[in-house]
């Protein structure tokens, strides 16, 4: 009896058109991260890759086409980063000390895109073109962190003190102030958040 081994299934141009502009967004991202936006081109993006210039220019029509396809290719691989968090934790303390961990692990490992994101959330002030990206980005962080205090409220037997959009304003504000003591060399600053997570979120619950 003889047997026969099916190859793989062909790629269609499609596929490999979004392969190679996920490889040119990965690129991207290294570049945005060491750079910023203001000092990041298609060319130093090329410079920074295994393609060309011309590559690149065929794949993107300009500097924002690629920077908005960049981050929405990060955000889509991050925005699940805590649900492991929510799923696992069977108390509120729990919860809090692997909340705290997380955030201080993704600082520790992705300081660089972090950076990135604040800088264009700042530049979407001035430029409007990135405006509605960066909120559709925003309201999938601010999503993503309501499932986080949603859980804890509901293992703590509490209900939210306040909306979504407040307690992920407070909490993103000290992630951002984190990240810079930690980008400026602070040696304390992610066991610092972890305490201030701890005394913090016990706050986004209302009252017994």
């Amino acid at each position: 009896m003889s047997s026969s081994t099916s190859a793989p299934p062909r790629r269609s141009p499609a596929d490999k058109h979004d392969a190679r502009r996920n490889q040119l967004a990965e690129s991207a991202l290294k570049t945005l991260g060491e750079v910023g936006y203001a000092r990041t081109s298609l060319r130093e993006v090329a410079h920074n890759s295994e393609f060309s210039h011309g590559v690149v220019h065929y794949y993107f029509q300009d500097k924002l086409e690629l920077i908005l396809y960049s981050v929405r290719y990060y955000k889509a691989q991050c925005v699940t980063r805590y649900d492991g968090v929510v799923a696992d934790s069977t108390t509120a303390e729990g919860l809090l000390d692997a909340f705290a961990a997380k955030l201080a692990e993704t600082i520790r490992e992705e300081a660089p895109m972090h950076r990135l994101w604040y800088d264009l959330r700042t530049q979407a002030m001035f430029e409007e073109p990135l405006r509605e990206a960066v909120a559709v980005i925003d309201k999938t962080l601010e999503d993503m962190i309501w499932r986080v205090v949603s859980r804890y409220a509901e293992l703590a037997g509490r209900a939210p003190a306040m909306a979504s959009a407040p307690a992920y304003a407070v909490l993103d504000g000290l992630f951002q102030q984190s990240l810079l003591a930690h980008l400026s060399g602070s040696a304390t600053a992610l066991e610092e958040l972890s305490g201030q997570v701890h005394a913090l979120m016990p706050l986004l619950l209302a009252r017994d």
